[in-house]
């Protein structure tokens, strides 16, 4: 089922054979932008809580920063381990502040 593309990023024209696997491109599309809007949306989040020099401050974001990576890796959208170095660094590093 390949998928043409004629130098425009947002117009993608699937050939397939079946009525179901249109439904399935279009429904990958969808995920995979959500998924890019939710890991980009963490790494901000990893971001701030890295940039941040006072220690009340960085404990107060740490708890939504480390739910929102559980979130992801609950979801596949990284991995488990990923998930477990991340908020182990960040533990680290909100400590050492």
């Amino acid at each position: 089922m390949p998928l043409t593309n004629n130098g425009n990023k947002n117009e993608i024209k699937a050939m397939a054979n079946h009525k179901s696997a249109l439904k399935r491109i279009r429904r990958n599309e969808a995920v995979r932008l959500r998924n890019r809007y939710q890991h980009k949306t963490m790494r901000n989040a990893l971001k701030t809580l890295r940039g941040e020099t006072k220690k009340k401050d960085a404990e107060k974001l740490l708890p939504s920063v480390i739910s929102m990576i559980d979130r992801l890796a609950k979801r596949n959208i990284i991995h488990t381990n990923k998930a477990s170095n991340l908020k182990s660094k960040l533990s680290k590093h909100v400590a050492s502040l």
